[in-house]
């Protein structure tokens, strides 16, 4: 057994910290439009939308914990809305920081993924997200978002073990185009909301109230980050 395990862990080394061959060009074409297949169309995206969130607030979650935040629980709900709970200061850089990660969380995410896969860290990549996703399932509170995580950490996994180099190659560049495309919808539509008078205790509204920053220079950082990660995260991905 110590002899296996001795094999085995170097092994399993190698793979995270080795670098994989890039996809053909096509490939990277063929999951940018994939990608963007299940961003536009209203239908697609209002389920598609689920995984942006999970996104969203595990940002939140991830600021709050690494700014000494206590994190009590997360919400996710069929509707694709979600709720990240903390305890700690009302006030301050670390709720600042904290409210302000949900929207820029997909984006920066898809921005770092592109930065991996531009490497050639495909496997590491994988491994990292599903580590994510399986840190986030502890610290959901409710079934539906049990499920999702559930799905998308399942889906990652399989990937990782199962698949040749080529499938993971593919999903994790339709992963990465999906975050970034993916991160760009959803201030659009909060900013659709806002001009309607709705989402009045939105991020952007909580973040004014926080720091006596408009609302809407907290919604242009968001569309900022959005932007400027898809636009050097996908420079990234057409050049590896």
């Amino acid at each position: 057994m110590d002899s296996l395990a001795a094999t085995a862990l170097p092994g399993l080394w190698d793979r995270l910290a080795g670098t994989q061959p890039d996809p053909d060009l096509w490939v990277v074409l063929a999951t940018l439009a994939a990608a963007l297949a299940v961003v536009v169309p209203h239908p697609v995206w209002r389920i598609s939308r689920n995984a942006i969130t999970i996104a969203h607030e595990g940002g939140h979650g991830l600021i709050a914990l690494l700014t000494g935040r206590q994190l009590t629980g997360i919400r996710l709900h069929s509707d694709t809305s979600g709720l990240t709970v903390s305890r700690g200061k009302p006030h301050g850089l670390g709720m600042i920081l904290t409210a302000a990660a949900g929207y820029t969380a997909p984006s920066l995410l898809g921005l770092g993924g592109a930065a991996l896969l531009a490497a050639g860290r495909i496997t590491l990549l994988l491994w990292v997200a599903t580590a994510l996703l399986v840190a986030m399932l502890v610290m959901i509170r409710n079934a539906y978002g049990v499920l999702t995580v559930l799905l998308a950490g399942g889906a990652f996994l399989l990937v990782s073990w199962l698949a040749g180099s080529q499938v993971q190659a593919a999903f994790a560049y339709a992963v990465v185009w999906f975050l970034l495309f993916g991160g760009v919808r959803p201030p659009f539509e909060l900013q659709a909301k806002r001009s309607r008078g709705g989402a009045g205790d939105s991020d952007a509204d909580q973040l004014s109230r926080l720091t006596h920053v408009p609302a809407g220079l907290w919604l242009f950082l968001f569309h900022a980050v959005s932007l400027c990660s898809l636009i050097g995260g996908g420079r990234w991905l057409l050049e590896g």
